[in-house]
């Protein structure tokens, strides 16, 4: 399995990028996975790298990117950080990949059984973590009130919250910045929201 180069890169379209994660992590659940050279990868990429894909993820260590979705060296690049939450350098870090390199795709991803979410519903207070937990905070207030008058459940509320933070910060992409919303106006790159179940280890998109 050979690395993304320039050429292969520019042919790739939004939807394609999609159908190798998806088809990635379909070979990851079934133990599947592509048995690749990353020597072979090491030297493909050492004079560059075209990743067709930028994925904004938790930092669990139950969601290791590269792995779940079946990815090699130089594939996509991996945004992580406590509730994938959206910050300005997370921004900037599309904004490079997706407008300097080219990456045809970003993909929002939440997960099951997220730490930070849960510390978010709890009000959780931790040094700097409580600057990350604030983001989701309005996530929470939202999933309550829609949900007001059902008795969800610790657990369930964690699932709620987590899969409509995925679906928030979707939807602020098409706004918060003005190159990234251009690039999607003009369907040059695609925006997804997904959810990784650390038990089964399915991605399933939800938006």
């Amino acid at each position: 399995m050979n690395s993304f180069t320039k050429e292969i890169l520019a042919n790739t379209t939004p939807a394609q990028s999609l159908e190798l994660l998806l088809e990635g992590n379909n070979r990851f659940v079934n133990n599947l996975k592509f048995n690749r050279n990353f020597l072979h990868q090491l030297q493909e990429t050492k004079d560059g790298q075209h990743p067709h894909a930028v994925i904004l993820s938790c930092m669990d260590s139950r969601a290791p990117l590269e792995h779940v979705l079946d990815q090699g060296i130089g594939d996509i690049f991996s945004l992580r950080i406590a509730g994938n939450v959206l910050t300005d350098e997370v921004i900037g870090s599309m904004e490079y990949a997706c407008n300097v390199v080219g990456s045809k795709l970003i993909m929002v991803l939440g997960h099951s059984r997220c730490g930070a979410v849960t510390g978010a519903c709890n009000h959780t207070t931790l040094g700097k973590l409580d600057t990350i937990l604030e983001r989701i905070h309005p996530v929470v207030d939202k999933v309550r009130q829609k949900h007001s008058n059902e008795d969800l459940s610790a657990s369930e509320l964690v699932e709620l919250v987590t899969m409509e933070n995925v679906r928030t910060i979707v939807a602020q992409l098409q706004e918060v910045s003005p190159s990234l919303t251009k690039l999607i106006a003009e369907e040059k790159i695609g925006v997804v929201g997904a959810y990784y179940d650390v038990v089964s280890g399915k991605v399933e998109l939800i938006c």
